[in-house]
């Protein structure tokens, strides 16, 4: 019998750059950092994610651990405070989204609770997980593939 080979990333990232962060809302901000880091695709009608994130960066203010359920609830409050529509907020998607953030490790979980990661600054988040860590990993592995590809010439 022949393995089949599944063409699914190990891991990966977008990044977009976007005019700078001026006169914005803070939702606003948080939704051009999902777009920003591709966690949101542009034009996309379902920004629930960046609702996700954005209670969740609240709660980290105070320290506070949420579960999924709290998450869904928050974000239903604050889609209806926002008059946005309530797209997205079925539990089984709340859920996705987070594992989402959880993959480029904005955010953890613990005991089926999440935070931002550590509590820390987006900006420790940032340096030490994406630039130090993923970034130097993917590139590594391109660079293979290139180097494989020059050694076949």
């Amino acid at each position: 019998m022949a393995k089949i080979m599944i063409d699914a990333p190990l891991n990966e990232i977008t990044f977009r750059k976007y005019e700078k962060p001026e006169n914005l809302s803070k939702r606003e901000i948080v939704k051009k950092l999902c777009l920003s880091l591709g966690l949101l695709q542009p034009g996309d009608s379902r920004d629930v994610i960046v609702d996700i994130f954005y209670t969740l960066l609240k709660s980290a203010k105070e320290e506070k651990f949420l579960g999924s359920e709290e998450v869904r609830e928050k974000v239903i409050k604050l889609r209806e405070k926002e008059k946005l529509p309530l797209v997205g907020v079925a539990s089984s998607n709340v859920r996705r989204q987070l594992k989402r953030l959880r993959n480029l490790f904005l955010i953890e979980k613990i005991k089926n609770k999440y935070r931002v990661t550590e509590f820390q600054s987006l900006n420790e988040i940032f340096q030490d997980k994406i630039m130090q860590y993923l970034l130097p990993s993917i590139v590594s592995r391109i660079k293979d593939y290139i180097n494989e590809i020059d050694s076949l010439n």
